[in-house]
């Protein structure tokens, strides 16, 4: 116990100067969105490192569970990073901007603590995981087949997101194709399915059934506070009645057949 927090002690203490190191790069780049590239590859790596440092010979699920979350890490990460190299910054952080106006880039600094945070609480998870030392069984199967159903259908929406978003025909138009025509946030559905997957992994850790609390915050997250609340936000102010109407029409978060809207009437 006293190895593993040290060892989030220290992971902790790397992704807060990272932070800082991101936070004044930004200020010169003007891409704040670094940041969350920098929060994908940082729950990954110091994932991983809770998972390899376990005080016992490594079993399989310590190294099946660093696989994962890796490839997870770096596959979010490599999507985020080619769009802030070919796309414009985030509306999200746009916005920010313009609300804090000169006090944008000392509120930027506590924003990317916050973030460095936010790392850890997910971070916390894989500690718990690392405890579970008993072969592997059913329930860790189920997760890999929950986990790969997470990243196969987030790498689906993430492309199909991107292709729409470099198409400049496409500038100021609701994207309504693939998975985004049953879901106005298909990525964020399959972001939570993902870390559904962990809850199966850790279960037979010491009190791996509070692993159940990681989807949950996520879902919080998702529904109510980051996730769709500031993404739709940001949606209706640069494409105004269309994505209203995409509103009306489509699912906020679980993929479901497209709704069939009288527009004089407004009603379903």
């Amino acid at each position: 116990m006293r190895l593993v927090i040290v060892s989030l002690l220290i992971s902790y203490i790397a992704i807060s100067l990272a932070m800082i190191l991101l936070w004044w790069w930004q200020q010169r780049s003007l891409r704040p969105s670094v940041v969350d590239v920098a929060w994908s590859f940082g729950v990954a790596g110091l994932s991983i490192l809770q998972l390899l440092l376990v005080p016992t010979d490594l079993v399989a699920r310590h190294w099946l569970v660093a696989l994962m979350i890796g490839i997870w890490g770096g596959r979010l990460g490599i999507t985020l990073l080619i769009r802030i190299m070919k796309l414009p910054e985030d509306g999200r952080y746009r916005n920010l901007q313009q609300q804090w106006k000169s006090s944008f880039h000392k509120k930027m600094f506590w924003f990317f603590q916050f973030q460095a945070f936010g790392c850890m609480l997910f971070v916390l998870p894989f500690a718990m995981i690392a405890q579970a030392v008993d072969p592997l069984n059913m329930l860790d199967y189920i997760g890999v087949g929950v986990w790969l159903i997470g990243i196969i259908g987030g790498l689906i929406a993430d492309k199909q997101l991107t292709r729409f978003r470099l198409d400049e025909n496409n500038q100021g138009v609701v994207c309504k194709q693939g998975l985004w025509r049953y879901s106005r946030h298909p990525n964020y559905f399959f972001e939570w399915i993902h870390w559904c997957s962990y809850v199966f992994m850790g279960w037979t850790a010491p009190l791996g059934f509070l692993l159940i609390m990681t989807p949950l915050v996520m879902l919080y997250l998702l529904l109510r506070v980051t996730g769709i609340p500031t993404s739709e936000k940001q949606a209706i102010a640069s494409r105004g009645e269309a994505y209203r109407q995409y509103q009306l029409e489509t699912s906020s978060f679980v993929p479901l057949p497209p709704r069939i809207v009288l527009q004089d009437k407004g009603i379903e």
